[in-house]
């Protein structure tokens, strides 16, 4: 029988961003509360610390910050036709554990989507109509617009102290930064990062081409900076240790560097680790949560939590997963269309360029994870949907992120791949190469879902959670647009060699090499309850007092990293809840 502890008037399920945000706004209310994370617990000091964390072999390549998949993970298909098998070793992306989650070993990258990007099915019906949308395609507008959420973006890039130029405060473009960002209300709350050799390479030769190149956007610090909560962060010293690993400078934005510390300190605030909450606990009559159970690892036994309001601020996956255990949601069906839960699973459609250049010296191990220059000349924005044959977009970046010698040897093609003439190779070419990235946009499908696995248990009993998903024209017929684009500014560039690395016709999805842990989709949020999970405030609409965090909420995936729209709508969900849930607990609307 489960322990019980005692009722809080909140239980947050993870201990990432979401739930470091959701905390530390709820608990300004006097709240009680408390969060469960699956993981360890981890502070800059001393999980992070130098020299301990620039430990490439274990973290960079044994990925010592990521969850095991012999204690969670999914299985994968690629349709219905076929039967999932567990992902057995980590590859195509990376979940983290440990209090902080993805947040601690994230690479920096910040951003808006743009303008279409909020309400892209109407955006692409008004100009094109609705016959160039595919019939598979489940493509849907937010229920909430940038108007409405842009002061939560804004909150959200001056708690975590995002560096960068702007390019549009209030309609007003300014020369340098992005021209074709959505207007913002202020400045960044730094200024941008300096950017490295092959990073003003890339923008010379953008601008020749008539781009428009711009700092990328990071949580990357470029000088000492206080939030408003009392945190304090740490100029960067460009060490190349970002994406993978913790953060020993107090320089990346991370729930460590941005909340938790002062978090900590509210006395109506506790916090668990090694608490794996199973599911969440229904009432009688169906209707709302009366908390979570969950399993503790230091004792072994499960524990009931009791809570008037349930926040699923877990992973993606995991919050899908825990929504598919407990009914919150009707599952989705691909074969009749019905149900919601598990809908829409997105991913990231990306490419690009390495370049080689044989006289030039890089010094690849001066970088960030946030490092570079950028373009959106081709992002939403900016494409014709009906003439170029698919709806879709991307931005390029150029700048180092490391040098890590282990897995950063981009060596020409040709070059042998061990022995003697792989050491030659290395020798010859190390720190004389660069890339040019293209990050674009995932369309979601009415074949790609996720929903519990009929054979394949974790080891506390529960059914792994099934990804069925594979890659679909539109969105290839997308990188290979971006491919034509950028080979002749590649080219321009006049390297030694250089060789692509973009997804073609009849590409099927492989879990083993790494992608990007930019997983979308499942919980996805709505103004009707028959395409979504949760409603414009992030509140499961059949379970009033549960709210789903993430980006599980986004109907398809943007052309950027998630984490900036992941904490504007953190923020806006915690508004709402605030100044209107708890005022009178109902369905809000």
């Amino acid at each position: 029988m489960a322990r019980t502890e005692k009722k809080k008037d909140v239980v947050i399920v993870g201990l990432g961003w979401t739930g470091s945000i959701l905390g530390m706004e709820l608990a300004q209310d006097g709240l009680e509360i408390v969060a469960l994370e699956r993981g360890h617990d981890q502070n800059t000091v001393p999980n992070f610390q130098y020299p301990n964390m620039i430990d490439e072999l274990k973290y960079g390549v044994r990925l010592g910050m990521m969850q095991k998949p012999h204690n969670s993970t999914v299985t994968i298909r690629r349709d219905v036709n076929e039967t999932a098998l567990p992902y057995r070793s980590l590859g195509s992306f990376l979940p983290g554990i440990g209090v902080g989650g993805a947040g601690t070993h994230w690479n920096g990258l910040n951003w808006r989507p743009q303008l279409s990007e909020y309400r892209l099915r109407s955006h692409v019906e008004e100009r094109w109509g609705a016959g160039i949308i595919p019939e598979d395609m489940h493509l849907q507008d937010y229920p909430v617009t940038y108007d409405e959420l842009e002061p939560f973006f804004d909150r959200f890039e001056h708690v975590a102290g995002i560096s960068g130029m702007a390019g549009n405060v209030k309609g007003k473009i300014i020369e340098g930064g992005n021209p074709f960002e959505a207007p913002r209300s202020r400045e960044y709350p730094m200024p941008a990062m300096p950017t490295t050799w092959d990073g003003a390479k890339f923008a010379e030769a953008a601008k020749a081409a008539g781009c428009h190149p711009f700092p990328s956007p990071g949580g990357i610090a470029s000088q000492a900076y206080v939030n408003e909560y009392g945190m304090q962060m740490g100029p960067c010293n460009h060490c190349g240790f970002c994406e993978r690993y913790g953060c020993y400078n107090y320089s990346k934005s991370s729930p460590q560097t941005a909340i938790l510390d002062a978090l900590k300190r509210k006395p109506n605030f506790e916090y668990r680790t090694e608490a794996d909450v199973l599911r969440v606990e229904m009432a009688a009559d169906g209707k709302t949560a009366t908390g979570v159970t969950y399993y503790d690892y230091k004792t072994g036994e499960e524990v009931f939590q009791p809570a008037d309001l349930v926040i699923l601020a877990a992973y993606q996956l995991h919050n899908v997963h825990l929504m598919l255990l407990s009914g919150i949601g009707k599952p989705y069906d691909p074969a009749t269309g019905e149900g919601t839960t598990g809908r829409s699973y997105a991913y990231q459609m990306n490419g690009g360029y390495t370049l080689f250049f044989k006289d030039e010296h890089f010094n690849p191990f001066i970088g960030t994870g946030a490092n570079g220059m950028s373009i959106d000349d081709f992002g939403m924005d900016n494409i014709d949907f009906g003439r170029e044959g698919f709806i879709g977009g991307a931005y390029w970046r150029s700048g180092q992120t490391n040098g890590q010698p282990i897995r950063s040897m981009s060596l020409p093609k040709g070059s042998p791949s061990w022995g003697a003439g792989w050491k030659e190779a290395v020798g010859e070419w190390y720190g004389h190469s660069m890339s040019i990235g293209s990050h674009g946009s995932h369309m979601s499908y009415r074949g790609n879902f996720l929903d519990l696995d009929p054979t394949y248990k974790d080891p506390l009993g529960r059914p792994l959670m099934r990804m069925t998903f594979n890659w679909n024209p539109n969105d290839i017929r997308m990188t290979q647009f971006m491919k034509s684009k950028m080979e002749p500014i590649a080219q321009s560039m006049n390297p030694t060699s250089m060789q692509e690395g973009f997804k073609k016709e009849g590409a099927m999805y492989d879990v083993r090499p790494y992608q990007t842990t930019h997983n979308v989709g499942g919980s996805v949020m709505g103004a009707d309850p028959k395409t979504s999970a949760v409603n414009r405030y992030l509140q499961a609409w059949d379970k009033h007092n549960i709210f789903v965090l993430g980006a599980g909420a986004f109907p398809q995936n943007t052309q950027y990293n998630p984490t900036g729209m992941v904490g504007g709508l953190a923020y806006w969900a915690a508004h709402a809840i605030r100044t209107d849930y708890l005022r009178n607990p109902r369905p809000l609307v």
